[in-house]
Formats: C-alpha cells, structure tokens, sequence
C-alpha cells in the first residue's frame, strides 16, 4: 500500500512539473466545471417549472434525462478533449494557447458528440442500476462496472484528439490498451485519485476544526473560514481535473509512440505499459 501511494505521490509531482510550465492548462477543466453548471441549471429550470417527474420517471423523463446527459457529457468530453490536445502540445515541446486546446477540440466535434451519446446511454444504464434500492447486489454491480467503464474509456480523449477515428474505434482503442496494459496503468485513473483524495480529506478535517475554534469567537469569521476552505477544495478538484489530463496525454504518446517525456522519465512508464 506504501508503495502504490508513494508512486502515486511521485506521479502528481510529475504531472504537476508539465502543469506548472503551463498554468493555461488549468482554464480547460475551471471552464469545464462553469459549463456544466450551466447545464445544470438550463435543464433544472424547467424541469421543475413543468413537473416532468411529477407523475413518475416515465418516457418524458428517460427522454429528457437522456438530453441532459448527453449535453453534460458533451460539454466536460469537449473541455477534456481541449486539454489534451494542449497537454499534447506542451509535451512535444510547444507552447500552446488556449485556442489551440480548443481549436484541437472542435476539430474532432462530431466524435466528441458520438462519443457523448455513448457515455450519456451507459451513464444512465448505470445510474439505474446503482438506483436499485431493494437489490445490494444490483446496486454492487453497476458500481463495478462504472469503475470498469472509468478504466477502459481514460485514454479515449487522447485518441480522440490524435487520431481521425470514430466514437466507437476510439472506445475500443482505449479499452484495447488497458485489456493488453492491466495493471500499473491503473496508477494513472487511480493514484492520482487516491491522493487527493487523501489530501482533500486532510483539507477538510482542518478546515472543520479551524471554523469550529472559530465559532467559539465569532460566527461570521467560521462563515468566511468555511467559504475560503470550500475554494480551496475547489481549486483542488480543478487541479486534479488538469493533472489527470495531462497523465492520460503522456500515457497514450508513450503507448503509441513509445516516448516518455522528461517530466516522467523517472516514473519508468515503461512499466506501466508492460504486459503483464
């Protein structure tokens, strides 16, 4: 267990020498997260102005949950997509702008849709099966098979961005690599989830008990401690959001081409992508 977390620690830091050449990286998954919340409250005015769940989740529903998620899906696919390609770049040597992550992005639009009607089918699929109350093993089951779906679908992105190929070769491509690669390449879906997960919870246990001391003082001084500490996990997830898009970047250049770049030449990713 010490090693895994201490290989994943290693992993961030690495990750994080690309993202601190180019902080850019971070405005992909920050416009990402405001998208999505516009989404959010595009579909969530409505659907509670029309009480379209009122009688039950019938066809209306499944029908208008489909459209929602295939518009979230198509928004955070796009954002990562634009990450990507900007990660590709900076790794080749480049200095890319924003409009090139974007300009690679809307270069490979109709994938991006093709691919998020896929995702946004097998998302609701699992969600029904996770909604199984009165069936644990049901509701184990679709856990089971989105962390499986996680796993097989984490360097689609990359071969998107890459490769002038359609929603579905580019599926089975990513999960082609993972089917020949399990093992260490988990590290990158994985061990970058695991620490900050793990740094994430030290952030709010500290954040809890300084508003609590807080609280003893002046309720207004918690308030502002809980809200700057609520930021703070923010721009944590918005900072693993980048990093894991640039390790999924540097994973499929060195699954293709068989190069490491510098920043990860001390992770032997050679491992990661031997046969096990």
């Amino acid at each position: 267990m010490f090693e895994k977390f201490s290989r994943s620690w290693e992993l961030v830091k690495a990750s994080a020498a690309v993202l601190r050449s180019d902080k850019e990286l971070m405005i992909f998954p920050i416009v990402s997260a405001l998208a999505t919340l516009v989404v959010l409250a595009t579909f969530m005015v409505p659907m509670l102005g029309w009480r379209i769940f009122q009688h039950g989740f019938g066809v209306t529903g499944m029908v208008w949950m489909f459209i929602f998620y295939f518009c979230q899906y198509t928004v955070i696919i796009f954002f990562n997509c634009a990450l990507v390609g900007a990660a590709m770049i900076r790794l080749e040597g480049g200095d890319p702008t924003l409009a090139d992550g974007l300009n690679a992005a809307k270069a490979r639009l109709p994938a991006i849709l093709g691919y998020a009607a896929i995702a946004a089918t097998v998302g609701m699929l699992l969600q029904a099966l996770r909604n199984k109350e009165n069936n644990f093993l049901v509701r184990m089951l679709g856990s089971g098979l989105g962390a499986a779906w996680t796993l097989a679908t984490f360097l689609v992105a990359p071969v998107l961005v890459s490769e002038e190929i359609g929603p579905v070769e580019a599926l089975k491509k990513s999960a082609g690599l993972l089917r020949h690669t399990w093992g260490e390449n988990a590290i990158g879906n994985v061990g970058i989830g695991l620490a900050f997960s793990l740094i994430m919870i030290g952030v709010g246990v500290v954040g809890a008990l300084i508003a609590f001391v807080a609280a003893q003082l002046s309720i207004g001084l918690a308030v502002t401690i809980v809200i700057v500490f609520v930021i703070a996990l923010l721009l944590l997830g918005v900072y693993q959001a980048a990093l894991s898009g640039i390790y999924s970047a540097a994973l499929y250049r060195y699954a293709t081409q068989g190069e490491t770049p510098p920043e990860f030449h001390d992770l032997r990713l050679e491992q990661a992508f031997a046969v096990k």
